[in-house]
């Protein structure tokens, strides 16, 4: 299928020209549902579409800039939302048949924003079941017999294959990072707490984090940057500015950046070969501006503790779910939350403790560098639709709270991307945009160079 100019424009450009009305709201809005007509039979990225409603809301805002009313940041840009995330009248069914119909009177606080934007909700993407880890229907767009990732494979997909510029998706342990490096996009994790989660499916309150998807480090910086704030309703949420990311992520590092080189735990058994040689060849065109930096070895427990919370927390988010309905979810779910059900309160509490602990381990990396550097996943997606892969190099992050950021940069020998992650400190996610739009130059202009070579 031809891919129609539009969709290929950078999403910045494309703001713009809705802006301005070069573009008509009404006229992308009509080049995203020919695309996903073609593609959704084979990609599956799509929970939830009504394209009469999605021409409703184009007519309207076309309407607005029209007639000279103040239109809003995300004028005309159509939205792809994780079906874990309330919106008011439409289906939100969690990816269980337990929610089978289950339509909300409001919108999620992230939706509300969106709306306020200017933005088009396009509809829902498909979530794995209850932001779990069991398998959803999604296919990845480079190879639909390899899984796009999980939990938030719709969106990472849906960007992807050109269907919508933007999505929204959540991360418990790796599911904003993981899929956008299957699918060859820009997935964004913020620092815990930087979005409000009310109205979004509730998993695993200490760890839930809300991520974004684009096809540009500008992309992500653009929507996250309408979505962070407070919320009284959000206790994870904190009263404070909202950092300027657009403008850093447009900016040129005063200084040229730093990067430590992390090898995450349980690097040395998993990552295969293809990501242990770009990794080698991306740091070694890096240089000086590259070192390494070993984790202490308390790091090797991350996974575990990670895990403790998750599950328990589940066990009591999930427990109506169980009560209703327990013969219909998976074996992965009731094997988490049996997991879930058996973990002590010392050892839950011990677990969060650590998260403290961890970050000022880090914080000492952070002085000597400006961002973490590595792997966002083991290798590409993995040949099967029987699993969403490996979070192992994800959960640590989304553990400690830290912002992180998936960058399509590297290929696999099968043709299949490999997403680099850039880890920043906790609340610097300005710093951690700017840096990434900077690696992203810089080795698009070593590849250039050698290319010319």
């Amino acid at each position: 299928m031809t891919l129609n100019p539009l969709l290929n424009l950078d999403v910045v450009e494309l703001r713009d020209r809705l802006a301005s009305g070069a573009v008509r709201a009404v006229e992308y809005a009509e080049a995203c549902l020919e695309r996903i007509a073609a593609l959704e039979p084979e990609i599956q990225a799509w929970a939830y579409l009504d394209g009469d409603y999605v021409l409703a809301q184009a007519r309207a805002l076309d309407a607005r800039r029209q007639s000279g009313m103040p239109i809003g940041p995300l004028h005309g840009l159509p939205v792809g939302l994780k079906d874990v995330i309330d919106t008011a009248r439409m289906p939100t069914e969690n990816g269980t048949p337990l929610d089978k119909g289950r339509v909300p009177t409001e919108d999620a606080v992230l939706v509300e924003k969106l709306r306020a934007a200017g933005a088009i909700i396009m509809g829902k993407t498909v979530s794995t079941e209850m932001a779990f880890m069991c398998p959803s229907k999604t296919r990845n767009p480079h190879d639909t017999s390899h899984t796009p990732g999980g939990s938030s494979a719709g969106s990472a997909a849906a960007v992807a294959a050109a269907m919508v510029p933007l999505a929204v998706g959540t991360q418990t342990g790796g599911s904003v990072i993981r899929p956008a490096s299957f699918c060859g996009v820009v997935g964004l994790k913020p620092t815990f707490g930087a979005i409000s989660r009310t109205g979004v499916l509730a998993q695993s309150p200490s760890l839930d984090t809300i991520g974004v998807f684009a096809r540009s480090v500008e992309g992500a910086a653009m929507i996250a940057e309408i979505l962070f704030g407070h919320d009284a309703r959000d206790r994870a949420t904190t009263l404070q500015p909202t950092p300027r990311l657009q403008e850093a992520a447009k900016s040129t590092p005063l200084v040229t950046p730093t990067l430590a080189f992390v090898r995450p735990p349980q690097f040395d058994s998993v990552a295969d070969d293809d990501t242990v040689m770009a990794f080698r060849e991306l740091t070694s065109v890096l240089g000086e501006q590259c070192f390494e930096a070993p984790l202490p070895k308390a790091f090797d427990d991350a996974a575990d503790l990670r895990a403790k919370i998750n599950f328990a927390e589940m066990a009591k988010c999930y427990y109506s779910y169980e009560k209703r309905g327990r013969d219909q979810l998976s074996p992965q779910m009731t094997e988490a939350l049996d997991a879930g059900n058996k973990v002590t309160a010392r050892d839950y509490l011990a677990a969060l403790d650590w998260r403290d602990l961890y970050n000022v381990a880090l914080d000492e990396v952070f002085q000597r560098c400006d961002v973490i550097i590595t792997p966002a996943a083991p290798g590409p997606a993995p040949g099967s639709l029987d699993t969403t892969g490996n979070a192992i190099f994800n959960g640590l992050w989304t553990l400690c709270g830290t912002p992180a950021i998936t960058l399509p940069l590297l290929w696999a020998e099968n043709g299949l991307p490999m997403g680099v992650q850039l880890v920043g400190r906790r609340g610097d996610d300005a710093r951690l945009l700017r840096t990434a739009r900077w690696l992203v130059e810089f080795v698009t202009n070593s590849e250039n160079e050698g290319a010319s070579s």
